[in-house]
């Protein structure tokens, strides 16, 4: 912990989150004072001992505005891969609605200082998710605040969406047909991704950026599904779809427990999640190299 005590007062949406646990631990770490918003008074439990929390719901103003009372810095983390049904609507109240909602309350509490997590090629494509990222990084650039935005490809760690996720798929199974096999993606280390935030924190170039966060390799989606049997040490096939099965997968997906595969997801695959424009080497970090990384983020 920094010696001097804590720099910043931040108020963090999403803290309790997989990239948000990896972030609150990083900032605890320097000395800042860390505030973890909630609806689920039971968070507190999953956070660090040092680390303050406030139930409420996150979509209401007045409780926003009473979180921020105090603090100088507010990290939105909040975020969904999927919604309930395929209209966008469920993207748009997490991303848009929400935003909107945040930078009133900002304005209202005299915060001017906005990290805002959003995702590759926000804005791009047909995809809801993407349409609603974009959205929401509109209002973030037009809001007259101290912004910056981050653009994660895909991110792995303990416990994460990606290998983790596949992991669970293959771990009965002896193989896994998959829609969109060959879409590209560059997966970004959970720790350099909380350590962009931090290092953006006090850096006056980061206002009024954004920043690419991508890893050191692009993976093509099947490679991820192999990397993780290989790593667990199981032989397991991997099964490319032409579009037309991929896209019957999706729509099969759409009505499975849980969603492993949903319409919205398809949306997305049709483009690369990957970026040569990549901000971590701008923010003074090395991207990590996540293939060395598979042991410890299937290792449980």
């Amino acid at each position: 912990m920094s010696a001097s005590g804590p720099r910043h007062k931040l108020a963090i949406l999403g803290g309790s989150g997989f990239v948000g646990r990896a972030l609150v631990a990083r900032l605890l770490e320097d000395g800042h004072d860390v505030l973890v918003l909630s609806r689920d008074a039971s968070t507190r439990e999953r956070l660090p001992a040092q680390a303050k929390h406030m139930a409420g719901d996150v979509h209401e103003g007045e409780f926003l505005r009473a979180a921020f009372a105090g603090m100088d810095t507010v990290v939105n983390l909040v975020g969904i891969l999927n919604e309930r049904g395929d209209d966008g609507s469920g993207f748009r109240k997490v991303y848009v609605d929400l935003t909107a909602t945040m930078i009133d309350a900002m304005r209202a509490s005299g915060v001017r200082r906005l990290l805002q997590m959003s995702a590759l090629h926000a804005g791009a494509g047909e995809s809801h998710y993407l349409k609603a990222r974009g959205e929401a990084e509109t209002l973030v650039r037009s809001s007259g605040l101290d912004w910056t935005l981050f653009r994660p490809s895909v991110i792995a760690g303990p416990g994460d969406g990606l290998f983790c996720r596949f992991a669970q798929l293959l771990r009965f199974a002896p193989g896994l047909p998959l829609g969109g096999a060959g879409t590209q993606f560059q997966p970004v280390w959970v720790g350099d991704v909380a350590e962009a935030f931090v290092r953006a924190l006090d850096m006056t170039e980061s206002i009024g950026a954004g920043y690419d966060l991508v890893g050191r390799e692009r993976m093509s989606l099947a490679e991820i599904v192999r990397l993780t049997a290989r790593t667990k040490g199981w032989p397991r096939f991997v099964l490319p779809l032409p579009e037309p099965l991929g896209r019957l997968q999706a729509e099969i997906g759409e009505f499975l427990p849980g969603k492993p595969i949903s319409r919205d997801n398809w949306r997305s695959l049709q483009r690369d999640s990957v970026s040569d424009d990549n901000g971590l080497p701008k923010l003074g970090i090395a991207p990590t190299d996540v293939r060395a990384k598979l042991p410890e983020i299937l290792g449980g």
